[in-house]
């Protein structure tokens, strides 16, 4: 497994799973209908620092680090996490979170904050483990294809 900074060029390799998560409906606040065009200024412009995961030569995974507020805040992160569905469970998202959360600090920001964490989103499980508290939760703020209206977490951890 190899974690790196991604390249323009890595673009058509990440849309697919990009796509494939967004238009499930199930984990992202994103329109599941972005295009490619929409989603790939939503991933890949500046600010953001892009990185993906390759394993065997292949794309499976991706994340950006980027400062969630501007001015006096701008030292807390937030961040967004892909792991190409087909490839969940080896691994991969922990590694890459644990990749960005060293770089974050690196870089000097004092926090990390997720803005919009589905309360049914199998991540939070990840994000508790890696120190993230839920500092509160907006209810049945996220219509979710399956469970219906659920909350939205906002998850915090001091770097």
């Amino acid at each position: 497994m190899l974690i790196r900074e991604a390249t323009p060029g890595d673009w058509p390799r990440i849309w697919p799973f990009w796509h494939r998560i967004v238009a499930a409906g199930e984990t992202y606040t994103w329109d599941p209908g972005t295009s490619e065009e929409a989603a790939r200024a939503l991933w890949m412009s500046p600010p953001k620092r892009v990185y993906v995961v390759e394993d065997d030569g292949e794309i499976v995974a991706s994340a950006y680090l980027t400062p969630n507020y501007g001015g006096p805040a701008a030292r807390i992160a937030n961040a967004g996490f892909m792991v190409d569905p087909d490839r969940s469970g080896r691994g991969y998202g922990r590694a890459l979170a644990e990749h960005l959360l060293a770089e974050a600090a690196a870089a000097g920001y004092r926090g990390m904050v997720f803005n919009a964490v589905v309360e049914t989103n199998p991540a939070v499980k990840l994000w508790t483990s890696l120190g993230f508290d839920i500092v509160g939760t907006v209810p049945e703020a996220f219509e979710h294809p399956r469970h219906g209206l659920v909350g939205l977490h906002i998850m915090y951890r001091r770097l």
